[in-house]
């Protein structure tokens, strides 16, 4: 009982980070609007049948059944078709229909005089502004929360302390996870080694980093070692005589060394079974920037491949595959692993605050990098509505030529229609998958 509702507690503080998370970037677009005297009617958090709402001013501010993304709503976001001020409809066809019901749904929401507070009369840098400002506000919500992660809690790193001891020294073809009787003893287990014991030293080096002590032992397979360690403020010495392994060679990045066939190269290297206990390191301010790059490269690069991406989500979800734990997820799924988190057994409360904020932070750089796509209805879309507009303007004005005027976006109705379908086929996609195949946490 108690962990089903630690995992439902997992689910809701996620679902309210998001919640939150959506609030502040719809923020982000209200205020520069309000700033530059767009007139905003509606403020809402969610999508569907509204739960509760007040108006405070000219606007309506209030929240709906599904928070699953939000809104602002401000008057004239289409321009009237030239020489069309009164956004008359067309009678020519299925898209121009579609692209003018936009125009005179935009030119609807304006009252007599108040012309000059629609959006699309703003200067381009204005607009870039407004559109940008729900995306920033992610961004610096993901920038404070990796601060929170990076400085507040650390990195995860490799302390001097043994977290595990493998009781079996198993060959590298065993199938085997678990020691049989007639199994070699492990050398650790054998010398007495513990975990919680911490290495002091190796033959008289004193040990700084878990790193140090593994290099130690790779090079002495087969030499006993006097080792000094340190279980409840008691120093010991120990002897342990590394055992001689097998493994794959590896290159300063960490990568697989292959021979001129192909072939893996392998050494033999010194083996005492131990593992370590990652303890969290607290990082100066100067790698948060960094980080945050990173994970925007990192969200980058599934949206730049994510058709990829989406068809091995449907093979995993429809086959017997294994889903990517760095490809996409729905919100079911950040949600579900989340809970899982929340839930495990015997992980420290700091560990498991540490695991969400992570997600919440991820969550929101992805928020941030999805939005700039330059697609309708996407705040990208708008900011490269306006750009476009800035650049005719800027050459018109450059060559001497008329005004082109705003650049009629009411025209890609039909394409936003196309990414509304297309990018809502995705997320059922990504949530039969996070459902039937969800990605684990481990």
């Amino acid at each position: 009982m108690e962990t089903v509702l630690l995992f439902i507690l997992g689910v809701l503080i996620v679902l309210v980070g998001l919640a939150l998370s959506i609030g502040l970037h719809e923020i982000g677009h209200l205020v520069p609007a309000k700033l530059f005297g767009v007139k905003v009617t509606q403020y809402m958090i969610g999508f569907g049948k509204t739960l509760f709402s007040f108006r405070r001013g000219e606007t309506q501010y209030g929240v709906k059944a599904l928070p699953l993304g939000g809104y602002i709503s401000m008057i004239g976001m289409f321009p009237p078709a030239k020489g069309d001020d009164q956004g008359r409809n067309a009678t020519t066809g299925f898209m121009q229909t579609m692209a003018q019901d936009a125009r005179v749904a935009s030119m609807e929401t304006v009252a007599v005089g108040e012309e000059q507070r629609s959006f699309y009369r703003l200067p381009v840098w204005k607009r870039v502004i407004i559109m940008f400002g729900g995306p920033f506000m992610n961004l610096l919500i993901g920038v404070a929360l990796f601060g929170v992660l990076l400085v507040g809690f650390g990195t995860p790193q490799a302390s001097t302390t043994v977290g595990s001891v493998s009781q079996c020294v198993l060959p590298t073809t065993s199938a085997r996870q678990t020691c049989e009787s007639g199994d070699p003893e492990g050398p650790a287990a054998a010398a007495g080694i513990k975990p919680g014991d911490t290495i002091v030293s190796i033959d008289g080096k004193a040990i700084t980093s878990w790193n140090q002590s593994t290099e130690i032992i790779r090079a002495s397979a087969g030499r006993a070692l006097s080792v000094v360690i340190e279980r409840d403020g008691t120093r010991s010495t120990v002897t342990v005589t590394p055992k001689t392994n097998t493994v794959a060679k590896t290159d300063s990045a960490g990568a697989v060394v292959k021979d001129a066939n192909g072939e893996t190269v392998t050494q033999q290297v010194g083996f005492v079974g131990i593992g370590t206990v990652q303890k969290l390191v607290p990082q100066p301010v100067t790698t948060v920037l960094p980080a945050v790059g990173a994970q925007v490269g990192a969200v980058a690069g599934v949206i730049v491949h994510l058709p990829e991406r989406l068809v091995d989500v449907w093979n995993a979800a429809f086959g017997p595959g294994e889903r990517d734990p760095n490809g996409p997820m729905s919100v079911v799924g950040v949600g579900r692993v989340a809970g899982e988190v929340a839930a495990l057994d015997g992980v420290p409360v700091i560990d498991k605050a540490y695991s969400m904020i992570g997600l919440l932070a991820s969550l929101n750089i992805a928020l941030f990098v999805f939005n700039l796509i330059p697609l309708l209805p996407l705040d990208g879309g708008h900011i490269a509505g306006a750009l476009w507009e800035g650049i005719r303007r800027s050459f018109a004005k450059l060559f001497k030529r008329r005004d082109p005027g705003p650049v009629d976006m009411a025209k890609l109705m039909p394409l936003t229609m196309a990414v509304v379908v297309i990018f809502g086929g995705m997320s059922l996609l990504l949530v039969y998958a996070d459902i039937v195949k969800p990605v684990g946490i481990g």
